[in-house]
């Protein structure tokens, strides 16, 4: 019997709407074409357009309906003349991070070989290597909740055992899973600034103890600054990397630059039992409505929510589909063909989604 999919769509702020049509499109014919599986989306409300109208930037029903989807499938959210009463924006996907404890931010870093990227890339290498940033604690723990007086403002880090094991081991076993796939040696660094604070020594720790549960694997430390220059250095040398909340949302976007730009980043924010698949970049109100939006970033994500799905149920034809969706994606942007402006194209927002659905027959 085909088992179908529950996904919870957020259409999001700006130009989130406008990549989130065509990528469900492309899900659905994608699911169409194969028994094995099926899709069902469903629109749900939450935003900083929401909270405009409403005074809500993310309904009770629609925190409910996420929580019982199998997936979440969440377009670019926030805007920045709409705010909280406090000066903060409207961040319903850090809302949802911390409600379903989704402790893994899983950002990856791919540039093919050929493929065009602000570094000169040596002969023979190419750069695939997932940054996962640890969702809920860090620096964003006080996120609305800082401490400001006349004369001073102060945030709390927080870094606790039990999500840290959660996280450790995550990363580790998709360490495992690269190695088996070929995709990378099976090397784990965990990034942290231990030299100063005692909040990363305990980080360090915990992941030491992980560490020596995978004797198959590699594992090694490297602090922040010394990992930002090596990502511009020598990113082909990296696996994976482990790293704290708001370290990691500055390594991630330099892995986009890495890229090309914010429009190819995916990402997964990951927890036991719920996952919400974003592009990395922001809603671009200044574009919104232009047709100029980037959809790959927003297609590229769906692949990641393909695959998590996949290999939680034993479906491998999500995995295979996830695949694809990489490849025409890949594919799309190595021949520079109907790709939008920020990629040095000309195409518009639908007309590089219908691209990837060409290449993929759909």
């Amino acid at each position: 019997m085909t088992k179908t999919f529950d996904i919870a769509v957020f259409e999001g702020d700006g130009i989130g709407p406008e990549i989130t049509v065509p990528t469900v499109a492309l899900l659905a014919k994608i699911a169409d074409q194969t028994p094995d599986y099926a899709l069902s989306f469903t629109s749900h409300p939450a935003g900083a357009a929401h909270y405009a109208k409403t005074g809500d930037s993310l309904p009770e029903a629609s925190l409910q309906a996420a929580k019982t989807a199998d997936a979440i499938l969440l377009s670019a959210m926030g805007l920045p003349d709409v705010r909280y009463d406090d000066g903060t924006e409207i961040s319903p996907q850090i809302d949802l991070r911390k409600a379903f404890k989704l402790f893994a931010g899983v950002r990856p870093v791919r540039v093919a070989e050929g493929g065009e990227t602000p570094l000169k890339m040596p002969a023979g290498k190419t750069i695939d290597f997932v940054l996962i940033r640890e969702s809920t604690e860090g620096l964003f723990h006080t996120q609305g909740r800082g401490e400001v007086t006349k004369d001073e403002a102060r945030e709390t880090l927080l870094i606790t055992r039990e999500v840290s094991e959660l996280l450790f081991a995550f990363t580790f076993n998709l360490a495992k899973d690269r190695k088996a796939q070929g995709r990378g040696p099976g090397r784990v660094t965990c990034v942290d600034k231990a030299n100063v604070f005692r909040a990363f020594a305990f980080f360090r720790e915990l992941f030491d103890a992980e560490a020596a549960k995978h004797p198959d694997l590699t594992s090694d430390h490297a602090y922040v600054d010394a990992t930002a220059l090596w990502m511009v250095q020598k990113p082909w040398d990296f696996d994976v990397l482990v790293t704290e909340n708001m370290f990691g949302d500055i390594l991630s976007d330099l892995g986009a630059g890495l890229m090309g730009g914010l429009g190819l980043a995916p990402s997964a924010d990951i927890g036991l039992h719920q996952a919400v698949f974003q592009p990395c970049h922001g809603s671009a109100p200044d574009i919104a409505g232009q047709g100029k939006a980037n959809p790959f970033a927003m297609i590229l994500s769906a692949a990641m929510m393909l695959d998590w799905l996949g290999l939680k149920h034993g479906i491998g034809a999500m995995c295979d589909d996830a695949a694809r969706l990489r490849d025409a994606v890949d594919a799309q942007v190595l021949a520079r063909q109907d790709v939008t402006a920020d990629l040095g194209g000309s195409a518009n927002t639908a007309q590089a989604a219908q691209a990837i659905g060409a290449r993929l027959e759909c």
